[in-house]
């Protein structure tokens, strides 16, 4: 019986352990995210279902979309330039998605608005962005209840190529100069691998320890 308790004692203070650092990991990451987060624009799709047709359809409209954008703006485009476009070209890159879905043969509602999302941790590149709550733009295609995309607007991250694992050294330099020099460091930072060493095989049989060794799963 105390073999069994110990055992069952020290499964509980693993998952503990475990469950702990993990929440510890993603309070860090929304912290750096909510400092970085003033000076970064993302860009958020949502396709109307998950059917193949529609996801596809979400792509090309991303696609559309980004280039008419990062088009229209330039390269020297500010935060508070790509902003101001979004707010004054909203009804006209709606409309523009809209009748570019129509020539496809879809006859789904655009809609576009700026603002705050809560995003996953993403990698683009070699940067990992944190998960946190993201000011962005986001685009609504039908009844937005799919799969959605989504990227950084700005400074320049939306790559079209998902093959394309290389980010600008422009838009590092935008960013490198926007945020704190220690924060940036951290974007660009390995993700830490948490490794735990289980000791709970010290508490079986050795009989069972071996049975173990001998069938690995």
């Amino acid at each position: 019986m105390k073999q069994k308790r110990d055992l069952f004692l020290c499964i509980t203070c693993l998952l503990i352990a475990f469950l702990l650092t993990l929440a510890d990991g993603r309070s860090n990451d929304e912290a750096l995210a909510a400092r970085i987060a003033p000076e970064i624009l993302r860009f958020h799709v949502l396709a109307n279902s998950n059917s193949t047709q529609d996801q596809n359809l979400k792509l090309k409209v991303r696609t559309m979309l980004l280039n008419s954008i990062y088009e229209d703006l330039g390269e020297n485009a500010s935060l508070d330039d790509t902003k101001t476009y979004i707010r004054s070209h909203e009804s006209i890159l709606e409309k523009k998605a809209e009748n570019y879905m129509k020539n496809l043969g879809f006859n789904y509602p655009a809609h576009m608005e700026l603002t705050d999302c809560y995003f996953p941790t993403k990698t683009y590149g070699d940067m990992v962005f944190p998960c946190g709550t993201y000011e962005a733009v986001r685009v609504k295609i039908g009844e937005g209840k799919g799969h959605n995309w989504w990227c950084v607007l700005y400074p320049p991250l939306c790559f079209t190529d998902s093959s394309y694992a290389v980010v600008p050294d422009t838009s590092k330099e935008i960013l490198r100069h926007s945020i704190d020099e220690s924060d940036y460091l951290k974007l660009r930072k390995e993700p830490v691998k948490i490794h735990v060493k289980l000791k709970v095989l010290d508490l079986l049989p050795v009989n069972k320890k071996t049975a173990i060794s001998q069938n690995p799963q």
